[in-house]
C-alpha cells in the first residue's frame, strides 16, 4: 500500500511557543485518517504546512513519494481541502461557484462533470441557488465540491462538522465514507470529536501540546477487549466486596470502585449476575479506554466538553 504523507520530526515555533513538536506520521492510500486533539493541539498548524500555507520551523513533509517544498505545484494539483469554513461566492449559485473554481485552477469541464460533483455532495437539485441561502452544511458540501473539482487523489478537511445540526453531521459522515469508498480517495479529517471520526476513520493519531500521543489503527486503538465499566449501585461497598468474591475480581480496577476493565462483550453477564444476586443497579456507563484517556487530558487542560460529545 502507497504511503501518501509522510511527515517526520514536523516542528513550528512562533516565538518561545512551539505549536508543532517533533510531529511524524503516515497516511497511507486509501486512508480515512483522523487528526484528532482537543482545541489549540497543533491539528490546524500542521494541516496548514501540509498545504504550503506556512513553512515549518524543522523537520520534513513528503507527499506522493517527492519533497514538499521541491514539488510544491505537482503535489497541490493532487491535494484538495478544506479549511475550516469553505471560501465561497456568497451571491452565485452552487453551479456558477464550482465553475468559477473550476476556471481559476486551469481546468476544463463541462456542464455534465460539474453536474455530477455536485450530485456526489447532494447538491445537483439545488445548482441554481445562491449560495448565500444554504445552511452551514449545504455550504461544507459545497467546499467540498470545489476542493474535489480538479480530481485529487488526497482531500484534507479541517473541522468538517464545526457547526452542523446532527443531521448535517450524518450527512457529512456518509459523504466522506463515500468519498473514499466510491471515489477512491484518501481523506484526512481533523477534529477534537472522537466520537464522530471512530466511526469512520481506518487510523488515526491523537496530538496533545503539538505532540503525537498516539498513532494506529481504530480497532486496535479501540479495542473493545479494553472497556471501561462503572457502576453504581444502591450499595457500592457491598457490590465491590461482592465481586471480589467472584470471577469479575480478575478485572476490577485497583483503587478504583466499582470499574472494570473488560471486553464490551462480557457485560451482559455482568449485569445479569449481579441482579441474580439482588443488587439494585442505578447505572452502567461504559467507555473505551482511549476515551478515558481523552478525557484525561481534556480535565487537565479545560476542554472536558470537547470529548463529552
Amino acid at each position: 500500500m502507497a504511503t501518501i504523507i509522510k511527515v517526520d520530526n514536523l516542528s513550528k515555533q512562533y516565538g518561545d511557543f512551539t505549536a508543532v513538536n517533533n510531529l511524524s506520521f503516515t497516511v497511507n492510500e486509501g486512508d480515512v485518517y483522523g487528526f484528532l486533539g482537543q482545541n489549540g493541539a497543533g491539528k490546524s498548524t500542521t494541516i496548514r504546512m501540509l498545504l504550503t500555507l506556512i513553512k515549518p520551523t524543522g523537520g520534513s513533509i513528503n507527499l506522493f513519494g517527492k519533497e514538499l517544498t521541491h514539488h510544491r505545484s505537482e503535489i497541490l494539483r493532487q491535494t484538495g481541502a478544506v479549511i475550516e469554513r469553505p471560501d465561497l461566492y456568497k451571491y452565485l449559485s452552487a453551479y456558477n461557484n464550482l465553475s468559477i473554481f473550476a476556471k481559476m485552477s486551469g481546468i476544463r469541464v463541462t456542464k455534465k462533470l460539474l453536474m455530477n460533483q455536485l450530485q456526489m455532495v447532494g447538491l445537483d437539485k439545488v445548482a441554481d441557488k445562491k449560495a448565500a441561502l444554504f445552511s452551514q452544511g449545504m455550504k461544507q458540501r459545497l467546499g467540498i465540491a470545489v476542493a474535489l473539482v480538479h480530481d485529487p487523489k488526497l482531500i484534507i478537511l479541517d473541522e468538517p462538522t464545526n457547526g452542523l445540526d446532527p443531521q448535517g453531521i450524518a450527512d457529512m459522515r456518509n459523504l466522506i465514507v463515500r468519498l473514499c469508498k466510491e471515489m477512491g480517495k484518501t481523506v484526512v479529517i481533523s477534529s477534537h470529536l472522537l466520537s464522530e471520526v471512530e466511526q469512520i476513520a481506518t487510523r488515526m493519531i491523537i496530538i496533545h501540546k503539538g505532540e503525537k500521543i498516539v498513532e494506529g489503527s481504530v480497532d486496535e486503538l479501540l479495542d473493545p477487549s479494553h472497556t471501561a465499566v462503572e457502576l453504581e449501585t444502591t450499595d457500592n461497598t457491598a457490590t465491590q466486596q461482592l465481586l471480589q468474591s467472584t470471577k469479575w475480581n480478575n478485572y476490577l480496577q485497583p483503587d478504583k470502585q466499582l470499574q472494570l476493565m473488560m471486553n464490551k462483550e462480557l457485560v451482559p453477564e455482568l449485569i445479569n449476575e449481579l441482579v441474580d444476586n439482588n443488587v439494585q443497579i442505578l447505572s452502567v456507563n461504559s467507555s473505551h479506554s482511549l476515551e478515558n484517556y481523552f478525557l484525561s487530558l481534556t480535565t487537565q487542560t479545560g476542554y472536558v466538553e470537547a470529548f463529552a460529545n
